[in-house]
């Protein structure tokens, strides 16, 4: 019964809210539905819009609006992506570790797909993606998504989720949905501030400064910029490493398990100025710089990889990842004849420069010497996009509003290289932990897309609304793609309104998944191996069934209600379907060890592999995604003291894969038992490792200078799969977390002390990491959708003007 009663928890709890909030308002105001006043935003949002005067109530597809005072409260993080994923539940922002620099661009998802299929904008334009590819076993396993937490949240106005697939408007990545950044363009009012937080372990201190404000350009224009800096310590939840009782450091922690140390520098500039209604420029950039060390396995003292003579009690490999990340974007844009135009040119630069301490145990057998540091190599993501857009509103006689008509054309070039390492970082197996990239990996390359667009919206009647688009796209490395999306909303009363969307998409292969090549320490089913990933269009690759890679392609539904009864209460409900066919994705690893595959790859003039398992990328599936979100909010009036807010948001999602292709047939000759995408990837990371359901409710309430913030979110319980078999798949039950903040305004200067998870709550220990090879040290699932470090508290000052 306590089971039972858990599972429709969830369900039972929003009907209550909602009902009462709908009981409390038939009651509180008798009227006739003519007399109802339907709540109007002020905000007018631009995503997945063309019109200028579409407001959230009015939009025709399910967007969020979060404010820059949202993001600072509702948690003591300095990362967007945590923010965000507090903010809406169909966010998720998992916390891996110990997975090769994944914790160093930590990927943020929505609804359950991959990172890479989210596209992110600023200022309605498109931002490049990162440069670093996650190629562990974790949430995002094969995406190279935008890494969101280079954008400093000072510089941020608003943001605008659009949780609907985009191609039509937008292009490539946007099947997931749409995350617009708004920058501040507002000279009048800025902020200073600091921030200090520490976990209840008495590890991971942060430390904080930053500030924003700007100028006013002669009351024709603005400058704002926006600087952060900050100082973050690592965390450690590791366990007593029990591998091995003849080593040197049995029962002992050796492992770092946990967040990583790090300091980062971010800026941003947002600049405007009109000289008439015909023209105003504007620009605007963003800069980071982050340092930081990760960790990777222990080796132990009597370990094939250590050396005892340098290292007697064994050592631990250390990842140092150093990323630098450049957005720069210019434009005129204003109105000429009744036409508005905006052309700009943007480019944006992502770089991952990685060194490891560690040893090539390889290397000192053959000369008796290994240096203790490498220079692995350097990752290079380059974006050019030229963007010209034109549309106006055309009076039709019989529409209810102007017709708002839209087209432009977009050129985007993307470019990607790897840079070798030290040589010893790659000698025969390489750097321990992390092998350089070889010389034969390195390489640059780039390719080129057109695309035109059409987009056509407008209030047809009184009741109906319906917008509609339409973009032919053509990549110069794999043709032609179409992709159209219809939208209607009807008003069945003034405070009732049906939506719907039907939209194709598509996600163009990243040019890292076609190209990136390297060789690092995995663990794969439970044991150690060194796994090479290759191209498709290299030779190992082509030899072992790999085929050039093809965009996927997306079909998208929705529909939902909005209720808005009155200017206190806004509600949505909307459910969705996503397919995608030719999903992107790691091949299973393919025993590079076994005699056939080293006979035929010998016989084919390949005799230097040294790595025990090879993968390539490929599109070797199909998914499917449904799910419901639910938005509510609700302002409390005629309190006896105070104001109060409450949100209630919840998101139920489900993926799974509905097909699969046969393994190559190169594969069935050489005898390989092979599942093209093996349980992990196919039950887990494609599918079930993510929370189905996830659910927040907020309170800001504030009584004269004080407010007081909680937010209560409960994590839905999740599966992890194992390769091995189903006796070693794991469940971890549902956990509830809960943030706290209180706040003292005094003048100008605004004091807040907090504490996200106050009752330190961690995720169920992983019952089977006793009896892996890192015997007891990885204590928490890595799919741990809010980490495992435990209670964070924190403190901050701010001055605004």
């Amino acid at each position: 019964m306590a089971t039972q009663f858990t599972r429709n928890f969830p369900v039972r709890f929003i009907t209550t809210v909602i009902l009462s909030a709908l009981y409390s308002q038939t009651h509180a105001e008798e009227q006739s539905p003519e007399q109802v006043q339907v709540k109007q935003l002020d905000t007018i949002v631009v995503t997945g819009t063309r019109s200028l005067t579409r407001s959230k109530t009015e939009s025709l597809q399910p967007i969020d609006v979060i404010s820059a005072k949202e993001l600072t409260q509702r948690t003591g993080s300095s990362e967007l992506g945590t923010a965000l994923s507090r903010i809406i539940p169909s966010i998720n922002f998992p916390r891996s570790t110990v997975v090769d620099g994944t914790e160093l661009v930590r990927p943020v998802q929505l609804k359950g797909l991959s990172p890479d299929q989210v596209l992110v904008l600023v200022n309605g334009k498109r931002r490049h993606t990162g440069a670093f590819l996650n190629l562990a076993g974790t949430i995002g396993r094969g995406s190279a998504p935008t890494d969101l937490n280079a954008i400093p949240i000072s510089a941020i106005s608003r943001i605008e989720v659009l949780r609907e697939g985009a191609s039509a408007r937008y292009g490539s990545d946007a099947i997931a949905g749409v995350v617009n950044i708004i920058l501040k363009s507002n000279p009048d009012h800025g902020e200073a501030g600091i921030r200090y937080g520490i976990f209840n372990k008495g590890d991971g201190e942060q430390k904080q400064s930053y500030v924003s404000g700007g100028s006013d350009l002669n009351g024709n224009g603005y400058a704002i910029f926006s600087g952060e800096w900050q100082d973050n310590q690592a965390t450690n939840r590791a366990g007593l490493d029990k591998r091995d009782a003849n080593s040197a450091t049995y029962g002992q922690r050796t492992f770092r398990f946990g967040d990583p140390k790090s300091d980062e520098v971010k800026a941003a500039i947002n600049t405007g100025y009109t000289f008439s209604d015909a023209a105003e420029i504007y620009g605007f950039s963003t800069y980071s710089h982050r340092n930081a060390q990760t960790a990777s396995f222990y080796r132990l003292s009597n370990a094939s990889n250590n050396i005892p003579s340098i290292y007697p009690k064994g050592y631990l490999p250390l990842i140092e990842g150093q990323l630098d990340d450049v957005s720069v974007v210019a434009g005129v844009r204003g109105e000429i004849s009744n036409w508005y135009y905006d052309t700009s040119v943007s480019y944006g630069l992502n770089i991952y420069d990685v060194d490891t301490r560690t040893l090539n145990v390889d290397l000192f057998k053959d000369t008796g010497s290994t240096p203790r540091y490498f220079h692995n190599g350097k990752l290079k993501n380059e974006q050019t996009v030229v963007n010209i857009d034109l549309s106006r509103e055309i009076p039709v006689g019989f529409f209810e509003s102007p017709l708002s008509l839209a087209f432009g054309a977009q050129y985007l070039n993307q470019e990607y290289q790897i840079k070798a390492g030290d040589p010893a970082s790659y000698y025969k197996s390489g750097s321990s932990g992390l092998s350089g990239f070889r010389k034969n990996d390195a390489g640059q390359w780039s390719r080129d897309s057109y695309a035109g667009y059409a987009d056509l919206e407008a209030d047809i009647t009184e009741k109906l609304s319906a917008s509609t688009a339409y973009r032919h796209e053509y990549y110069d490395d794999f043709g032609n793609t179409d992709n159209a999306s219809l939208s209607l909303r009807y008003k069945l009363h003034p405070a009732v309104a049906l939506r719907g969307t039907v939209s194709t998409g598509f996600r163009a292969p990243s040019l890292a998944q076609q190209y990136f090549a390297q060789t690092s320490s995995q663990l794969v089913n439970g044991q150690f191996a060194e796994a090479g990933t290759f191209p498709t269009s290299s030779k190992v690759a082509k030899l072992l069934g790999a085929e050039d890679l093809k965009a996927e392609k997306s079909k998208n539904y929705s529909v939902g209600l909005v209720f808005t009864p009155t200017d206190q209460l806004y509600v949505t409900l909307d459910a969705y379907q996503i397919d995608i066919d030719h999903r992107i994705s790691l091949s299973s690893n393919i025993d590079a060890s076994s005699s056939a595959v080293k006979a035929y790859l010998a016989s084919q003039g390949i005799t230097n592999a040294n790595f025990t398992n090879i993968r390539y990328f490929n599109n070797a599936s199909d998914t499917r995604t449904r799910g419901i979100d639910l938005v509510a909010n609700y302002k409390w009036n005629n309190l006896p003291y105070g104001e109060l807010t409450t949100s209630l948001a919840y998101n139920y999602n489900h993926n799974k894969v509905t097909h699969i292709d046969a393994n190559p047939t190169i594969l069935n000759t050489l005898g390989i038992n092979l599942v093209r995408l093996d349980r992990r990837e196919q039950y887990g990371l494609l599918a079930g490792s993510t929370p189905e359901h996830k659910l927040s409710l907020s309170n800001d309430y504030k009584i004269g200078d004080f407010s007081i913030f909680t937010n209560l979110t409960r994590y839905g319980s999740f599966k992890t799969y194992n390769n091995a078999g189903p006796e070693k798949d794991q469940k971890f039950s549902a956990k509830w977390l809960l943030d706290l903040a209180l706040s003292y305004q005094l003048q100008n200067w605004n004091f807040t002390v907090g504490g996200d998870n106050v009752f330190d709550v961690y995720p169920k220990q992983d019952v089977y990491d006793i009896n892996l090879p890192t015997g007891g040290s990885l204590p928490y699932s890595q799919f741990s959708p809010f980490g495992f470090n435990g209670a964070f508290y924190y403190g901050k000052v701010s001055y605004q003007w």
